[in-house]
């Protein structure tokens, strides 16, 4: 069959596919689909993506529901690198702000590593596929599609309720959130942030838990380096800069460095392992005694998952050394990335990994300053409502403060004293998590379940 041939099939099952899927769905559900569709085909790359063409596409959207222009801001301090700010404004504010927080950009995608076109969007078997689908056009369609829905009913919160879809959270150069604060502080200020990096955990279709990421890990490189004068390589010397640098890695990847809880990893360990058989249970939160026992550290070690969310972390990731293979090498160096416990500061850590070394030839370069990212407070304002809306939607489904071993734009927020909280009420197979990776889908009851969650959650925070 031709590939013209085989296309025209393959459109015309997704349209009788969806056309049934459609008849299902409420005009609210229908409208987030559709602003969901929109976003993923907009290719939001770094490289040749425009994050200005997204927000301008979903600014055009907040006109005709009749947000006034005025409340409206695209911000790109780059070609290609716009941002979306909008507020439903409240007639009569009683409380400080809260502010929607989700990226319009996507990490690349090439064509010929996916089995489905990555910015096409494609309904097929229970899913939603397409570059985005999880990390985070599924929240930026949310935020939009409950406030279009929020402004046409003619809701009136008690305190404004500003959205900001950003640019550059996957690695790009500072033209997002960071640019936000430093230029345009007076538009995202807010009381907290609701942001990704929490959500819904589910096993063999079973709804487990509500994950809110209220901390998260700081982002630290470090370069290594040894140089040496070098020379013919049938001449070897007894000092040869790869193993010397081999040889400090080693030291460094035998070390773990403390346990370490916070209030945030303190509640995870107590909520999220009390739904194990009783003596695994016993065995977890033994990390929480002073010290942790044996068993409930070699519990956690076993795990990676676990480990890093109860101590700071630091592994080798890059290799460069030698410039020829019949010459001695005259320079290695090593990339060994940390992510670092809230609190922790990252000159404690180089001290650390210097000592483990122990070797005044081999240097040590910070890669980029680190951006502190303290914890945020679980105070019941918060996390009462999560709770809330969770038992009335999922029964039985547990909410559970967590912490990130990666980063995202919240801590931006955190650094300057804004509480983040990571959550959506999105549900994701633990077991199948394609966001950053190929065919990447989002189950579509699961993106229908964030729409209610977060449409909830938000009245919840914005009403008498």
């Amino acid at each position: 069959m031709g590939r013209c041939l085989v296309r025209l099939v393959l459109s015309i099952s997704a349209i009788t596919i969806n056309a049934g899927a459609n008849a299902e769905l409420s005009n609210h559900e229908l409208l987030a689909r559709d602003i969901f569709r929109e976003l993923i085909e907009i290719n939001t790359t770094d490289s040749v993506g425009d994050n200005t063409a997204a927000a301008e596409a979903m600014a055009s959207r907040l006109r005709d529901a009749g947000f006034p222009a005025s409340d409206l801001h695209i911000l790109a301090p780059a070609p290609r690198k716009g941002n979306l700010v909008f507020r439903l404004k409240s007639p009569a504010p009683t409380k400080k702000p809260i502010l929607l927080l989700a990226h319009l950009d996507v990490v690349e995608a090439q064509p010929s590593d996916w089995t489905i076109p990555p910015f096409e969007f494609l309904e097929r078997d229970g899913y939603y596929y397409g570059r985005g689908t999880t990390d985070d056009k599924a929240m930026c369609a949310i935020w939009m599609a409950n406030l279009i829905r929020l402004k046409q009913e003619g809701y009136r919160p008690n305190r404004d309720i500003i959205v900001a879809l950003t640019a550059d959270e996957e690695g790009g150069p500072n033209n997002g959130v960071q640019y936000l604060l430093a230029e345009h502080f007076e538009l995202v200020d807010a009381a907290f942030v609701l942001n990704e990096g929490g959500g819904g955990s589910m096993q063999n279709g079973k709804r487990i838990a509500i994950s809110v990421q209220a901390s998260e890990k700081v982002y630290q490189s470090y370069e290594l380096e040894v140089t040496n004068p070098g020379g013919h390589s049938s001449l070897p010397r007894t000092d040869n800069a790869i193993y010397q640098l081999a040889e400090a890695l080693t030291r460094i990847s035998k070390y773990q460095f403390p346990i370490e809880l916070n209030e945030v990893t303190r509640a995870w360990v107590r909520q999220g392992f009390s739904a194990l058989p009783a003596r695994q249970t016993e065995i977890a939160q033994g990390i929480l005694e002073h010290p942790p026992t044996a068993a409930s550290v070699s519990f956690f070690e076993r795990v990676p998952a676990y480990n890093a969310r109860v101590r700071t972390t630091c592994v080798a990731t890059q290799l460069q050394a030698g410039h020829a293979e019949n010459a001695l090498p005259q320079r290695a160096t090593a990339t060994v990335n940390c992510r670092i416990l809230p609190g922790v500061p990252h000159e404690q850590v180089l001290q650390t990994l210097v000592g483990l070394v122990d070797d005044p030839q081999i240097s040590f370069t910070l890669m980029n300053e680190p951006t502190p990212s303290p914890a945020s407070p679980l105070t019941e304002e918060v996390m009462a409502p999560i709770q809330e809306i969770t038992e009335a939607l999922w029964p039985g489904v547990i909410v559970i403060p967590t912490m990130s071993t990666g980063a995202t734009d919240g801590l931006y927020f955190r650094n300057i004293g804004i509480p983040v909280y990571g959550v959506s009420g999105i549900f994701g197979d633990v077991n199948d998590v394609r966001a950053h990776g190929r065919d990447e889908r989002i189950l579509i009851e699961s993106f229908f379940d964030g729409l209610e969650f977060l449409d909830r959650l938000v009245r919840a925070y914005t009403s008498e």
